[in-house]
């Protein structure tokens, strides 16, 4: 059993927020996987389903951002976790957005929900890192992450959950690798090749381009008439 935790704050108001990015993640995941319907338990929103061959846990806690780690450790002391069972998705800062990113351990970086985790089971768990961008100024990053997504935001964030759902299989069975190419499937798709440009035309081929166009027209002149004809 694994369990897959989702940060954000509860509430409306705070639904569309940067910072709840780890709570849509999951809320994809529920709906597209059949999870079973969320319910309250262990101060957060939880439901179970499977992924792949493993039986795994989602995990809103509800107690703020700042108390996510109460939440967590209630959870794994009830069903006798491993802090290596527990994968955070949470926003991350740091990367560019709609950038996904897959992380074993490491410190919290400043981020609260993280520092309250780290608090109460250890650092020793995996994170996935949702990339939101920085304000730029670290005195802008409470407003900024408190802040709803704006709209231009909606295809890459779309894009983003999205490519989470398709590939949270693959992360539930380890491979890191395969989750995070799916996720750019959706956020950086390979481009068509039925778009690209006519080749140009090398030398050669200019040549015999104009070579064709100015070749004279065949003589379809009988040899009475060729000779009619110089004689003119």
């Amino acid at each position: 059993m694994q369990l897959f935790v989702g940060l954000g704050n509860p509430g409306t108001k705070y639904a569309k927020n940067r910072h709840n990015i780890g709570f849509m993640a999951l809320d994809q995941i529920a709906s597209d996987h059949g999870f079973s319907p969320w319910k309250s338990k262990f101060q957060g929103q939880i439901c179970e389903g499977r992924l792949g061959g493993d039986k795994v846990l989602l995990l809103k806690p509800e107690t703020f951002m700042n108390l996510s780690g109460q939440s967590v450790g209630e959870a794994m002391r009830f069903y006798k976790m491993e802090v290596g069972d527990v994968t955070v998705f949470h926003d991350e800062l740091d990367l560019a957005p709609g950038k996904c990113r897959v992380k074993m351990g490491g410190g919290h970086a400043g981020h609260n929900g993280l520092r309250s985790i780290h608090g109460h089971i250890g650092e020793s768990y995996q994170r996935v890192r949702l990339g939101i961008g920085h304000p730029g100024r670290k005195d802008l990053v409470s407003a900024y992450v408190l802040h709803d997504f704006p709209k231009a935001d909606d295809e890459w964030l779309n894009n983003l959950l999205w490519g989470i759902s398709d590939g949270v299989a693959s992360l539930a069975d380890g491979d890191k690798g395969r989750f995070q190419n799916a996720v750019a499937l959706k956020t950086n798709p390979p481009r068509s090749s039925n778009n690209k440009p006519e080749k140009a035309k090398t030398s050669d081929e200019s040549q015999a381009a104009v070579k064709s166009a100015t070749k004279p027209e065949p003589d379809s002149r009988s040899a009475l008439q060729k000779l009619a004809d110089k004689f003119r």
